[in-house]
């Protein structure tokens, strides 16, 4: 059975840093790509960044870039959160490809090119 685990988020000031961490459980295949995207109150699912398997690149949505870095170890991906701001503030969700297209720099943002999804881990960045 598929399993993704989110951990890591938390209340933190403006300007702090979080690491938010997914095991991903369950593959009996290799997947194709594993990320993060983000929710908040209101808005639409958001991409945010993406690790791509098949040829390490990483994707990296314009509102987190050079503050927020993707990272893997095995089966979990991490995405460690600098220089974070109150917008920053939503349910950060995992989320794998395992089926899905080729990534690149449009579609790793697009929900459905993903095929499984975490819980999500809450990250409140206060002023």
């Amino acid at each position: 059975q598929v399993q993704l685990v989110e951990s890591g988020g938390g209340l933190v000031q403006s300007g702090g840093s979080l690491r938010l961490a997914c095991a991903a459980s369950g593959f009996t295949l290799d997947y194709r790509a594993i990320g993060w995207f983000r929710q908040a109150p209101g808005k639409e699912r958001e991409g945010i960044s993406c690790f791509s398997n098949s040829d390490s690149e990483t994707y990296y949505a314009d509102s987190v870039k050079g503050r927020f870095t993707i990272s893997r170890d095995k089966n979990t991906v991490y995405l460690q959160m600098n220089s974070l701001k109150p917008e920053d503030t939503a349910v950060y969700l995992c989320t794998v490809s395992q089926w899905g297209p080729a990534l690149n720099d449009y579609n790793y943002a697009y929900a459905r090119t993903y095929d499984y999804w975490g819980q999500g881990t809450q990250v409140t960045v206060s002023s």
